[in-house]
């Protein structure tokens, strides 16, 4: 989990960099409504980063023993957003590569700790 959390922390320095740096320049070449597809593709990305986040926070705190096994399946403590997070826009075309190579790193996290929220709560019905 501490390397999931690093990568996830990584990744979210990634994409306020380039929120901060190129965002900005990008959005200003781009037609209107792909400027609206690069807001809401840019939105989706960090949600999905601060999800992991948190999630990975609350595991830390199961393993410190700071929560108990039960409070893994409380569903504030599950993995949030999937209704929005699981969408992948990283082949729109009309946004710029480097928001597109963060949106598929960032839905691969998401995905992938997706499973493993799956795994800690079947782990913690197993406990109760």
């Amino acid at each position: 989990m501490n390397r999931t959390y690093d990568e996830a922390i990584d990744l979210l320095i990634e994409a306020r960099d380039w929120l901060i740096r190129a965002e900005p320049a990008e959005r200003n070449r781009l037609a209107s409504a792909d400027r609206l597809s690069m807001t809401l593709e840019a939105t989706r990305m960090t949600t999905q980063i601060t999800q992991v986040i948190a999630w990975l926070m609350v595991q830390k705190a199961i393993a410190e023993g700071e929560l108990a096994w039960s409070e893994a399946t409380r569903p504030e403590h599950r993995l949030g957003g999937r209704s929005v997070c699981f969408d992948n826009a990283s082949g729109n075309a009309q946004l710029p590569e480097e928001l597109r190579v963060l949106l598929e790193r960032s839905h691969r996290l998401y995905v992938r700790v997706s499973r493993l929220d799956e795994l800690v709560a079947a782990q913690a019905v197993g406990h109760a």
